[in-house]
């Protein structure tokens, strides 16, 4: 998991290398995850990077019945990832990145739910590993890494030991 955590702080170092002027003009969000997942396409060869892609082979992404996890789409049901890592035609989940600006001043359950779901292997549509990044204007604010369902704290350390090893966070 290491590798491909390592992937994603090069990644990362590229990203805020390189689009400055997006992190400068407080642009919104989505725009923010496009450009990371362009640079993520570098680092992962063979493997597609998609933003809100919300399938599983031909299946949509939906949470299970009865979930307390919110959605994104105005019925409820389905759920669209920032940022993933896959292989769309076997179908073969490696990584999902859940991405916000550290202006946001919402409440980071939303996505912290998304990522449990989503790294869950008693789920159908499990991820292999889930990060979730809040992106300052300059550095990395705050990180996490989820693996089986949870926030995974050793790889979490780990992560947040690189980006500050990088400049990419203040620690």
């Amino acid at each position: 998991m290491q590798t491909e955590l390592n992937k994603v702080v090069t990644a990362l170092s590229e990203f805020y290398a390189h689009e400055t002027f997006l992190l400068e003009k407080d642009v919104g969000e989505r725009p923010l995850t496009h450009r990371l997942a362009v640079h993520l396409e570098h680092q992962f060869a063979g493997w597609q990077v998609d933003c809100d892609y919300d399938r599983l082979g031909e299946r949509t992404l939906r949470l299970p019945h009865g979930s307390i996890i919110s959605t994104d789409d105005h019925l409820g049901k389905s759920i669209y990832p920032d940022i993933v890592v896959h292989q769309r035609e076997i179908p073969n989940n490696l990584l999902t990145i859940e991405v916000r600006k550290s202006a946001n001043h919402q409440p980071l359950e939303h996505d912290q739910h998304k990522l449990r779901a989503m790294t869950d292997p008693h789920l159908w549509f499990a991820y292999w590993i889930g990060v979730f990044v809040t992106l300052g204007k300059k550095q990395v604010a705050m990180s996490e890494v989820y693996t089986g369902g949870v926030i995974d704290p050793a790889l979490s350390i780990w992560f947040a030991e690189r980006l500050k090893d990088t400049g990419l966070s203040a620690g």
